[in-house]
């Protein structure tokens, strides 16, 4: 995040004299009744409280990995514990920072710290009084959203707890509660934060776009406890049901009040070219994907796309995080990067042609060149058997003078050539895909860049403005209101490069939701709304699929250094499920809800656990 470098710097390097030696404090640190009389030391005390957005989304582990979206390249790191169901609450698997239980109550009790003491201020200074309380509540509401998506309805702690305090054990709230809650923190947020935005801090745009995602939550089908119970007998069974959802009122109530938070969000107009009544060129419409990915962090792509972050996580130059290193984690093996996120066949799949038509591979013109005429946005999130890419260090130049992904077996002159970007390479072959592609999203693709070693700024989307169109879009449909859903759902095709959609009924909900997941994807959103909407067991529960691919040479083709090219290769692609040694994906109910921490249940017997554990 921008600027709060600084103020922690600050916060850590002021020190002050005292002539009595016996009574100096400590000169790295600051009393608490010191902190809340300076609004410097103030604003950092609460800068320091985004510490639990971690890296975004951008750590080496992806949210990605837990659903359809891509599969993590290294076993052994807790991603199969959760895709094979086998979490529990000793062993819950991989669960990333910015969802930890015990990191974000940490944080929320920084958050009620914060509150108390700016309720009667020290200091002078309404206006930033009421910037620090709107962002400490914004902050709240946003790590507490994080663990209703997890785990359902939480205990609500908004004290600061004492060594005198005598009231440690406290039971959950109800699902409701907990929503409410947030809601509530959120629209005072709202109020006190009005007008204004900072890179990377809460901004009223930021507390209504929350909102309007918390309410979306809400309304769904996993959390009317009717609907889910009929679907899911580990959620019929449980014997409180008002952790996980609403056992009375009305889900359409719900579903209008999603949809008037998400219209203020669409009311902010912070759209990157959403103006379009016909569909871009396919040239601009990955470009205008592209710049909206790179979210004004590259000189590559146009800086205004950046107008759609709405609350991200920044990262500078000066500043050595591991989220910088997202190429890196994810990039292929053939430029030394570790391939670690990549795409599934599965996901590939859900591409459109051109046209609109679903791609098929029984037929043969579509099988023998699976990757052209797809919707733009493929080629600005996935990179491909063929697809251009950055210039290879120099001890590889030599043998890809051509600078393209190499994720198949190829002939040439002298034998058989295995591509520079597979797990048979002569390049860190332990580091490359399992699937048949790489992720490119959120990647610099700047030459200068090298992702080896070189650092990148590109932004993670916490919360974007395409996000809250779309919440705009469900709970329209949700509401029958099937011309409002699909002018919008076409305002973002159209900027793809897509043409309209004109189905109704069940399809065009089926088109949402797989529109959403291009749309979103590896902005942590699958695996939630895989869930959300009760369809996790053929989705996120599906083994992943991936691509085998051979190149040819055809009669009188001379070829000694390996290129893509149809007029020399007879490509074939066989499509077939990950071997199960590797992952072995299954779904079992209770991943609708994810375990309470053991330790949490230990120091806590107000808690009651989730079902199925």
């Amino acid at each position: 995040m921008k600027n709060i470098g600084i103020y922690l710097l600050m916060l850590f390097s002021i020190v002050g004299c005292n002539d009595d030696f016996v009574n100096t404090q400590p000169l790295d640190e600051f009393s608490q009744s010191a902190v809340w009389k300076d609004p410097a030391l103030a604003e950092a005390f609460v800068l320091d409280i985004y510490g639990g957005l971690g890296q975004g989304g951008f750590d080496e582990q992806m949210l990605a990995s837990l659903s359809d979206e891509a599969l993590f390249t290294h076993p052994g790191r807790g991603i199969n514990t959760i895709t094979e169901s086998r979490s529990s609450p000793s062993d819950r698997g991989f669960i990333n920072y910015t969802y930890n239980w015990g990191n974000l109550y940490s944080r929320i009790r920084a958050a009620n710290i914060a509150l108390e003491n700016l309720e009667e201020p020290e200091f002078d200074n309404e206006e930033m009084v009421n910037k620090l309380k709107g962002e400490a509540l914004f902050l709240r509401a946003y790590y507490y959203h994080n663990l209703l998506r997890m785990h359902g309805g939480v205990p609500i702690i908004d004290k600061v707890y004492t060594l005198d305090s005598n009231d440690f054990e406290v039971p959950r709230n109800t699902f409701e509660e907990t929503v409410n809650f947030i809601v509530s923190d959120l629209e005072l947020a709202s109020s006190l934060l009005a007008d204004n935005f900072i890179e990377g801090r809460a901004s009223q745009a930021a507390a209504l776009a929350l909102k309007a995602r918390v309410l979306l939550y809400a309304a769904s089908d996993l959390h009317d406890i009717s609907i889910a119970s009929a679907k899911s007998p580990v959620i019929s069974d449980f014997s409180n049901p008002e952790y996980l959802g609403y056992t009375e009122g009305n889900q359409m109530e719900r579903w209008k009040r999603a949809q008037e938070a998400a219209k203020a969000v669409v009311d902010l107009n912070r759209g990157y070219k959403l103006n379009h009544s016909q569909p871009v060129s396919p040239n601009d419409g990955t470009q205008n994907y592209l710049s909206i990915s790179l979210g004004g962090g590259s000189a590559v792509g146009d800086p205004a796309a950046a107008s759609e972050l709405l609350f991200a996580r920044y990262f500078i130059a000066s500043k050595n995080e591991s989220g910088q290193r997202i190429g890196l984690f994810n990039g292929p093996n053939g430029y030394h990067n570790w391939a670690g996120n990549t795409p599934t066949q599965n996901l590939v799949d859900k591409y459109e042609l051109l046209d609109g038509t679903e791609f098929d591979w029984n037929n043969p013109s579509q099988a023998n060149r699976p990757y052209s005429d797809r919707d733009p946005r493929f080629y600005a999130t996935i990179l491909y058997d063929g697809a251009d890419w950055k210039p290879r260090t120099s001890d590889v130049a030599g043998s890809d003078p051509y600078n393209q992904i190499q994720t198949g077996t190829y002939e040439i002159n002298d034998g058989t050539w295995n591509g520079l970007d597979t797990r048979n390479s002569a390049i860190e072959d332990w580091n490359g895909t399992r699937t048949g592609y790489y992720m490119r999203k959120f990647i610099d693709p700047d030459p200068s860049i090298v992702d080896q070693n070189t650092r990148q700024q590109i932004p993670f989307p916490l919360l974007r403005y395409t996000e809250g169109v779309l919440n705009y879009v469900e709970a329209s449909l949700e509401l029958g209101e099937e011309d409002i859903a699909k002018e919008w759902l076409n305002k973002i095709r159209f900027r793809a490069g897509m043409p309209a959609i004109q189905a109704s009924g069940e399809e065009l909900m089926q088109e949402y939701r797989e529109e959403r997941m291009l749309e979103l994807v590896y902005e942590e959103h699958r695996f939630h709304d895989a869930r959300r909407w009760l369809i996790a067991p053929e989705t996120i529960g599906q083994q992943v699929r991936v691509v085998d691919i051979n190149g040819d040479l055809k009669s009188g083709a001379d070829v000694d250094i390996y290129r893509y090219d149809p007029t020399l290769y007879e490509y074939t692609y066989d499509v077939r499920d990950l071997n199960p040694g590797i992952e072995n994906r299954q779904w079992l109910d209770k991943m609708y809800f994810i375990a309470i921490p053991r330790d949490e249940m230990n120091r806590n017997a107000e808690l009651v656990q989730n079902p199925g554990y």
